[in-house]
């Protein structure tokens, strides 16, 4: 199966904004969306559209561990990308 062109994903993203999501760990949080930034309701820093075009070149993957390095807010980034809503089945 193909992946879908990551601005389909990021509207995906858009539309599931102050939307109850979950970290791998079990943490529940909503996030904002701020032109192309996402903000986590459990912390006061904003997450840009480019960390998460990073993390998706590699969906799927097991856990934020796998991208902790890479981008910034990584269980975040993890948890929005595998949710079922922002996969639609895709990956």
């Amino acid at each position: 199966m193909t992946k879908p062109a990551f601005p389909i994903v990021w509207a995906r993203i858009v539309a599931h904004a102050e939307e109850d999501f979950t970290t791998k760990t079990g943490m529940h949080f909503t996030y904002a969306v701020n032109q192309r930034f996402v903000i986590p309701s459990r912390t006061n820093y904003a997450l840009s559209q480019a960390n998460f075009e990073a993390a998706y070149k590699i969906v799927p993957f097991d856990g934020p561990g796998t991208i902790n390095a890479t981008v910034r807010g990584p269980s975040y980034v993890w948890a929005i990308l595998h949710d079922p809503r922002i996969r639609a089945g895709d990956w």
